[in-house]
């Protein structure tokens, strides 16, 4: 993961895109990212700010509490999910756009919904108030995951997404 996120930073150098390192705030710091997405199993937004105050930082978040105290930790950005059914929460329900509606008034902060979204989803988690959507299962699950990230592009930038 250092070797990559290395070579990840000379892209970032050159293309002045921001190489955001998940869960690893050593990784980060130690290759040159811009900063680090912290999930629940991460350290705490606290102690990151502590040990690498340069970096920013986001934080995955699952409840107000939770984006309570990323916020008061110094994080720039909050992941919020799961908000649909997903087969990495299984048998549990999702928190509905209604979880991206509190976070996103709550707080002046890009809120990133995650969690079971699909392309259709995009203009009504837009709409609740995030930013943008992230996914995984729906490109790497996809049969043609070229289309599938069209289709999620299409559908962010429909809305005036960046």
């Amino acid at each position: 993961m250092y070797d990559l996120a290395c070579q990840l930073a000379t892209l970032q150098a050159e293309t002045g895109a921001w190489l955001i390192v998940n869960d690893r705030a050593d990784i980060a710091l130690t290759a040159g990212a811009r900063g680090v997405q912290l999930t629940s199993r991460s350290m705490s937004p606290a102690d990151a700010r502590r040990c690498a105050p340069m970096l920013a930082l986001g934080a995955s978040v699952h409840s107000a509490d939770d984006a309570a105290d990323a916020v008061s930790a110094g994080a720039r950005w909050l992941v919020a999910g799961h908000v649909f059914e997903t087969e990495s929460h299984p048998g549990e329900t999702g928190r509905g756009a209604e979880f991206i509606t509190q976070i996103a008034n709550d707080y002046q902060l890009p809120v990133i919904a995650i969690g079971g979204v699909r392309p259709d989803h995009v203009s009504g988690l837009r709409a609740a108030g995030a930013y943008g959507v992230a996914v995984i299962r729906g490109v790497w699950h996809s049969s043609d995951a070229g289309a599938a990230v069209i289709d999620y592009l299409s559908a962010h930038a429909a809305l005036g997404g960046r």
